[in-house]
C-alpha cells in the first residue's frame, strides 16, 4: 500500500481515537479529568517524529471548526479560547515534544532495549508537562480576569490547585498504562510505515 496513505491512515485512525475520548472524563471543580490528554501523547510516541503530532492537530482542527470533539462534546472558537483551551493548544505542543523525543518507531524495537524504554518514558513525561504550560497561562489569566482568585493566592497559586495538582496522580496512572502499550504499538506501526528503512536502536 501507498506509504503517503497509509500516513493518513493512521492519523485519521488516531485523530479519531483522541475524539472518542472526549466522551470518558470524571467531573472535578472546574476541569474533569479527561483521557484525551494523554491520547494525545499516545499518538505522538506511537507514530513518532513530528508526523506523531498530526492526529493531534487533525483534532484540535475538528473541533475549532465546531465538530464536538473537546472534552464534553464541545466544540467550537469558544471553548478553543474559554478559560480551559489552553489545554488543548496544550494538547498539541505536548504531542509535538513527545513525538520529537521518542522518535520514528523502529521495527527492531520488537526486542526492547532499556535506551527505547527510558527515551518513550522521557517522551511522555516531557509531553505532558509541556501539555500544562498554555493551559495554566490560559486558565490563570482567565481567573483573575473573572475574579475568581481568592485574596490570598495569587492566580497562579490558585491555577495549580484548581487545574494542575489533583491531577497529577491521574496522569501517573495513565502514564503507567500507555507507556508499556505504546512501547507494544512502536514496532507494529514501525511495520507499515518504515518497513523498509534501516532504522535501528
Amino acid at each position: 500500500m501507498n506509504r503517503n496513505l497509509l500516513k493518513t491512515t493512521f492519523t485519521a485512525l488516531f485523530a479519531a481515537i483522541i475524539c472518542i475520548g472526549c466522551f470518558m472524563k470524571i467531573p472535578v471543580g472546574v476541569i474533569p479529568i479527561v483521557l484525551q490528554n494523554m491520547l494525545c501523547i499516545l499518538s505522538a510516541v506511537v507514530l513518532g517524529g513530528i508526523y506523531g503530532a498530526s492526529p493531534t492537530l487533525l483534532f484540535v482542527i475538528a473541533g475549532a471548526i465546531g465538530l464536538p470533539v473537546f472534552s464534553g462534546g464541545s466544540g467550537g472558537l469558544a471553548a478553543l479560547f474559554g478559560p480551559t483551551g489552553g489545554f488543548i493548544i496544550g494538547y498539541f505542543l505536548g504531542a509535538v515534544t513527545a513525538g520529537l523525543i521518542a522518535g520514528k518507531p523502529s521495527v527492531s524495537e520488537k526486542k526492547l532495549s532499556k535506551k527505547t524504554v527510558i527515551r518513550v518514558c522521557i517522551a511522555f513525561i516531557a509531553g505532558t508537562i509541556i501539555l500544562y504550560i498554555p493551559g495554566i497561562i490560559r486558565f490563570a489569566m482567565w481567573a483573575a480576569g473573572a475574579g475568581k482568585v481568592p485574596q490570598d493566592k495569587t492566580a497562579f497559586a490558585y491555577t495549580m490547585g484548581a487545574a494542575v495538582l489533583p491531577f497529577l496522580p491521574g496522569d501517573v496512572i495513565k502514564m503507567l498504562i500507555m507507556i508499556p502499550l505504546s512501547l507494544k504499538l512502536r514496532p507494529v506501526v514501525a511495520q507499515y510505515l518504515h518497513s523498509t528503512d534501516k532504522n535501528t536502536d
